[in-house]
């Protein structure tokens, strides 16, 4: 293990397997941080309203659920691998796609965005699954720490390279530059999948019986809950943002600064994070940057400018950290203690994506409604106080978590504890 790895896992045992899920984490986060916040942008700068952009975001969160059902019956039948190999693929079709369509993206608004919910799902179903199989319990933590810290460089480094060309070249060839680099590391990203051991699974694809679970399982009922309230709160926050500060400033170069400034702080959060929270301090730490979350969205509600956004970039720059790193272990976790978890943990990851990507659809269909009812100007500051709501409502879900010892955790989920070392 290089000695880097070393100082900030410290005594953790790290797989050559690990490492290389990491670096294919990494390529795949710089090449969105690069390049999809300003497809958004891109498609703006086109139709210039947020129904355009909304059926853009619809369509990949339509289709990133059914290709999990898709790629998980491939996952049981074939191999991780190769459904992380597909997604990657489809994530490069989707950039060349953008490439040759160019100024006419905007017509094909919902046709692009499902060709990147596709990729999405086979890539996030193959990788979820595989950080659930390569990592232990006791390097989780330090799984999704250094992978929160690669991806907050990547949200550094992404868009203020990207702004920086935007800004510096004429705007299609800007945008052509920083489609094409995205879809090299895509490239990258497929051959880097060949170094990693084949994992195949066998059986039968359970995906009714691990959504039954719901019915006996607390623990998977809460955990699925709580990433519902998650996709409610990403469903609209995850482009709304990207627009407001592009709209305040009319510059791609801003919303490049914006970027840096929240990945910035990230990336010293999570190494912070990766190191002093323990298992015993998730939940308080959920709950932590669940508040910092919310109270930062009402900085841009009333008085937008460029420094309240910077402030607000700020402020969720140190809360998302603080909740992602204990919530992801938490909920693999969860299904690591679940009924039959080595046979069915593809089947676990895809219904637990399915209920974040069904939060999603909800808010952005609300959304939709919203402002064909409504001026978009009057109305989206009350869609963000409600719908930022959701991480706070994550905490109360998993505050009733239980992962102690096997009695306890047989009592409060009324199932027979699968051991995590035996998945």
């Amino acid at each position: 293990m290089p000695k880097t790895l070393e100082k900030f896992a410290g005594k953790i045992e790290i797989s050559r397997d690990l490492i290389l899920l990491l670096v294919i984490g990494g390529l795949y986060s710089l090449s969105i941080f690069l390049s999809n916040t300003f497809v958004n942008i891109y498609l703006w700068k086109q139709a210039g309203d947020y129904v355009t952009i909304a059926f853009y975001n619809l369509g990949i969160y339509l289709f990133q659920p059914l290709t999990f059902i898709l790629a998980g019956k491939i996952a049981k039948k074939v191999d991780r691998v190769i459904v992380l190999r597909l997604g990657v693929i489809f994530l490069s079709l989707f950039f060349l796609s953008v490439l040759l369509i160019a100024e006419k993206a905007a017509t094909y608004n919902f046709m692009l965005g499902s060709v990147l919910g596709i990729g999405f799902g086979f890539y996030w179903l193959a990788f979820n699954v595989l950080t659930f199989e390569i990592t232990e319990p006791e390097s989780r933590d330090f799984f999704n720490g250094f992978l929160g810290v690669l991806q907050s460089f990547a949200g550094m480094v992404g868009p203020i390279l990207a702004g920086t060309i935007i800004a510096g070249m004429q705007e299609n060839i800007g945008y052509s530059v920083i489609f094409t680099i995205s879809f090299v590391l895509f490239i990258a990203a497929v051959v880097c999948s060949f170094f990693l051991k084949r994992r195949q699974a066998e059986g039968q694809f359970h995906f009714k019986r691990v959504l039954l679970e719901w019915n006996h399982n607390k623990n998977w009922r809460r955990i699925l809950s709580a990433h519902v309230s998650q996709g409610m709160r990403e469903g609209i926050f995850l482009f709304v943002i990207s627009i407001w500060v592009f709209i305040t400033t009319q510059s791609e170069f801003a919303l490049g600064m914006f970027n840096l400034f929240l990945s910035g702080l990230s990336l010293i959060l999570y190494f912070i994070v990766t190191k002093w929270i323990k298992p015993s301090m998730r939940k308080k730490a959920i709950l932590t940057g669940a508040l910092i979350l919310y109270f930062a969205v009402y900085i841009i509600l009333f008085d937008l400018g460029y420094i309240q956004l910077m402030v607000y970039a700020v402020l969720i720059g140190i809360a998302y950290p603080i909740v992602n790193v204990p919530y992801a272990s938490m909920t693999y976790d969860v299904i690591g203690k679940a009924r039959k978890a080595k046979e069915w943990r593809v089947e676990y990851i895809v219904v637990r994506e399915l209920f974040v990507n069904a939060g999603r659809v909800a808010s952005i269909s609300v959304f939709l409604i919203a402002i064909i009812l409504f001026r978009a100007e009057i109305i989206i500051p009350y869609l963000l106080a409600f719908f930022g709501l959701g991480h706070l409502i994550i905490y109360l879900f998993v505050r009733n978590i239980y992962l102690g010892s096997a009695g306890r955790e047989k009592i409060m989920a009324n199932e027979p504890v699968t051991d995590e070392k035996n998945r």
